[in-house]
């Protein structure tokens, strides 16, 4: 009788053995390099790419979109991770003039905002001394860029900045948990922007604002493809849509608009 327990015990310690797992959290385990806790929900399952939304329609796609469209503006595709040197390009500076844009940001030491697809972090860590007694929360969909991130925070030993891995429809953050959120020329390629601004606006505070940079499409000089570009008219549309008041357009920067909306 003995015998015959021995090989269903010990084959059940065994699948235990390997099954086991030192992190017993719902989420992945924790991030060692950063020194501030996640502000993040659990992953949401992910959308088809054309949803309920009445505002969304499809077409034939032209050679920077996607065939779908969003109150008539065709969404522009996704620049990937592979460029992300010309994100940190030397003439950034002399085109879009990025340090007045930053300065004009005006936050509290102690905010806490979001930098939504915020690529190579070029922007999450020029605020990031902004907010010295808050933090930037660095949001993207490309684990290559928050892997980016996360090893320059690290290394610079900046304390003050997290990151989170949003999906195409939701950024990823718990309700109320943020002052602002930044987004720099990446609202125009959002596959899901409907369900990308109602999970922002979930996560701002009451008052909370919303600031983009986005390209002029009312402005032919500036050189960038069309559908890189947003009219103030459009983008005031698609912000209405979520419930933001228009604030101001900081008509000031030599390619962008500086749009600032509020959550009431």
């Amino acid at each position: 009788m003995k015998k015959a327990l021995i090989f269903p015990l010990a084959f059940a310690l065994l699948i235990g053995l390997l099954v086991w797992h030192p992190w017993r959290g719902d989420g992945p385990p924790p991030e060692s390099g950063l020194n501030l806790p996640k502000l993040g929900k659990a992953a949401p399952v992910p959308k088809p790419l054309v949803s309920t939304h009445p505002g969304y329609t499809e077409g034939d796609a032209s050679v920077d979109g996607i065939g779908k469209f969003y109150l008539n503006r065709e969404i522009a595709r996704v620049m990937g991770h592979q460029g992300l040197q010309w994100l940190e390009r030397d003439s950034r500076e002399s085109e879009e003039a990025p340090s007045r844009a930053v300065a004009a940001l005006d936050f509290a030491p102690d905010a806490t905002v979001a930098d939504i697809g915020a690529g190579s972090g070029y922007y999450t860590f020029r605020m990031a001394s902004m907010v010295p007694e808050g933090r930037v929360v660095a949001v993207d969909i490309q684990p290559e860029m928050i892997a980016h991130i996360e090893a320059r925070a690290e290394a610079d030993g900046i304390g003050n900045v997290t990151t989170q891995l949003g999906s195409i429809e939701d950024v990823g953050l718990e309700p109320e948990t943020i002052d602002a959120a930044l987004m720099v020329d990446a609202y125009h390629e959002f596959s899901h922007p409907f369900e990308m601004m109602e999970s922002i606006v979930e996560a701002l505070r009451p008052g909370g604002r919303v600031i983009l940079l986005e390209y002029r499409a009312e402005d032919p000089d500036v050189p960038i493809k069309p559908l890189h570009k947003m009219s103030e008219d459009q983008v005031i549309r698609e912000m209405e849509v979520v419930g933001l008041k228009f604030v101001v357009n900081h008509d000031f920067l030599p390619w962008q608009h500086f749009l600032v909306f509020q959550k009431p």
